[in-house]
């Protein structure tokens, strides 16, 4: 059976994938160190790790695997999650796969090392938009059919 994966610190689509989770009648895990509002929806189980660094991320990555779906922003998480055989989104709808996911780590590192060199650098992600909302939902629809058909 398929599992959702949310990687939820700062996740700004957990209603959207527990509405997707519940038409599929699957189960999700919404994983984080807490602060999370409980649900009454039986499918979704609030899962509390221990505070640390990428302590919910170890948590996922050690679960997750084929015939899965995985919600994260954090790209070595994806990575570990893609190799394991799960299918990989990010909340903005886009799909981190075996093609994809290696240029993602090295923008990443990219990126980190730019910050590094420049400490007055800002990052300047753009803001989460209603496109991204409906991106996320046809994707994670499609990737939720995906996962069901094995």
């Amino acid at each position: 059976m398929t599992t959702l994966y949310i990687d939820a610190d700062a996740c700004p689509v957990k209603d959207e994938a527990e509405r997707v989770a519940t038409r599929f009648k699957a189960p999700m895990k919404l994983v984080s160190n807490g602060g999370l509002r409980p649900s009454r929806n039986p499918l979704v189980e609030i899962v509390v790790v221990e505070a640390g660094p990428d302590v919910a991320d170890m948590w996922i990555a050690d679960r997750a695997g084929k015939g899965d779906v995985v919600v994260t922003n954090d790209i070595p998480l994806a990575a570990k999650c893609v190799e394991a055989g799960a299918q990989v989104l990010r909340p903005d709808g886009s799909i981190l796969n075996g093609a994809n996911i290696g240029q993602q780590l090295a923008m990443r590192d990219l990126m980190a090392d730019l910050r590094a060199a420049d400490p007055f650098r800002q990052g300047g992600g753009k803001s989460f938009s209603k496109a991204d909302r409906s991106r996320f939902l046809d994707a994670l629809d499609r990737a939720m059919r995906q996962a069901a058909k094995g």
